[in-house]
C-alpha cells in the first residue's frame, strides 16, 4: 500500500513537472515574438552619420565656436563607436526603456523595465552602451523655418544628399557584387530630435522643448516596400510620440550600378509622408539640437534577425526663408 502511495505520488510530480515545462515553453515562444529572443539580442554595430544644413543655417558643436560649418560628421561628435540595443521611447517620461526578461525568458511588464539615462546608457562601448546621443546647435543671420530635406540623387547616382537612412553596401569580391549589411535594422532605426531655443552662450532660454522622431523607411518590412504603419508606444499610445511630432520616410535603398562597379550604388530615395516644421528662427536666435539614435524594440521589423547591422545615414536641415510679416491682409 505504501508503495502504491508512493508510485502515485510520484506521477503526480512528473505530471505537474510536464505541465510547467509546457507552460515554460509557451512563455519562451512568446517572448520570440514579442520584441526578440533574449538568446539572439539584434544590434547595430557600425553607424556612419552626417548631419548637414543648407545655405542659410549654420551648425556648431560648440555654441561659442568662432567658425561655424554646414556639415558635421557622427565620429567628430561622439568619442566611441557606441552599439544600438533595442529599447523603446516613452514620451510621457522623456526617457528611453529597455525591456526586462525573466529567468524563464518571459518579456515582464513594463513596470519592470530598466530606465535608460544618457549619462550612463548613451554613448558607451561596454554592455550599459544601448544608443548615441549628440549635441549640436543651430544659428541663422535671417528667419527662417527649419524642416528635414528630401533626399535627392546627385554625381550621377553615385551618391545620395538630403535625408536618408540605409543599409551600408560591402563589395563581397567573390560574388562581385555588394551585400546589404544593415540585415533590415534600416527598418528598425529611429532618429530622435530635441529642440531646445538657447542663448547665445547656449543656455536654454525657458522655452518648451520639442522632441520628434524620425522614422525612415516605414513603409519598409520584411524588406518590402508596403504601407505606413504606426509604430505603439508600450504605454498604450497609438505611435511614439504625438503624430504633429512624427517625420515618416517612405523607403530609400540601393541597387547596384550598371555594369557593377567596386564602390558604386545607385539610390533610391522615398517621399516623406509627413515632415513637420521643426522649429523656426529670427535673426541671430540658436537651437540645440539633441540628437538620439536608437533600435526601435516596438518596431515590427526588429527581429533578432539583425546582427552586427551597419548603417549608413544623412540627416540634412532645409532652411526656408521666414516671410510672415504678421501682418493681416485687407479683404
Amino acid at each position: 500500500m505504501k508503495q502504491e502511495k508512493k508510485e502515485r505520488a510520484t506521477l503526480k510530480r512528473i505530471v505537474v513537472y510536464a505541465y510547467m515545462i509546457l507552460i515554460l515553453l509557451t512563455l519562451v515562444t512568446a517572448a520570440t515574438y514579442t520584441w526578440f529572443s533574449i538568446s539572439r539580442t539584434p544590434r547595430v554595430s557600425d553607424m556612419n552619420l552626417y548631419v548637414n544644413a543648407e545655405e542659410g543655417l549654420e551648425l556648431s558643436m560648440d555654441p561659442t565656436a568662432e567658425e561655424w560649418s554646414l556639415q558635421l560628421d557622427l565620429r567628430d561628435m561622439v568619442p566611441v563607436t557606441t552599439p544600438l540595443r533595442p529599447i523603446t521611447w516613452v514620451d510621457e517620461e522623456q526617457r528611453f526603456y529597455a525591456a526586462a526578461y525573466g529567468i524563464d525568458g518571459r518579456l515582464l511588464p513594463f513596470g519592470y523595465w530598466q530606465p535608460l539615462t544618457d549619462e550612463r546608457n548613451a554613448n558607451k562601448d561596454n554592455s550599459d552602451g544601448y544608443y548615441i546621443k549628440l549635441t549640436l546647435f543651430a544659428r541663422s543671420s535671417s528667419a527662417v523655418k527649419v524642416t528635414l530635406s528630401e533626399a535627392v540623387e546627385v554625381d550621377e547616382g553615385i551618391a545620395g544628399s538630403g535625408t536618408y537612412l540605409i543599409g551600408t553596401p560591402v563589395w563581397d569580391p567573390e560574388e562581385i557584387q555588394h551585400k546589404n549589411y544593415g540585415f533590415g535594422a534600416e527598418t528598425a532605426v529611429r532618429i530622435g530630435l530635441r529642440i531646445t531655443p538657447v542663448d547665445t552662450a547656449g543656455s536654454p532660454t525657458g522655452e518648451e522643448a520639442d522632441f520628434f522622431i524620425y522614422e525612415p523607411n516605414a513603409n519598409a518590412h520584411n524588406g518590402e516596400e508596403g504601407a505606413f504603419k504606426d509604430t505603439p508606444s508600450i504605454t498604450g499610445g497609438e505611435n511614439l510620440v504625438p503624430r504633429d511630432n512624427l517625420i515618416r520616410q517612405g523607403m530609400c535603398l540601393w541597387t547596384e550600378n550598371d555594369p557593377v562597379e567596386r564602390g558604386v550604388v545607385v539610390h533610391a530615395f522615398g517621399d516623406f509622408e509627413s515632415n513637420p516644421t521643426l522649429f523656426s528662427l529670427k535673426e541671430d536666435e540658436m537651437v540645440r539640437i539633441d540628437v538620439y539614435i536608437w533600435l526601435e524594440g516596438q518596431d515590427q521589423d526588429c527581429v533578432s534577425e539583425i546582427r552586427d547591422a551597419q548603417i549608413l545615414a544623412n540627416l540634412q536641415f532645409d532652411a526656408d526663408p521666414d516671410t510672415q510679416s504678421g501682418l493681416v491682409p485687407i479683404e
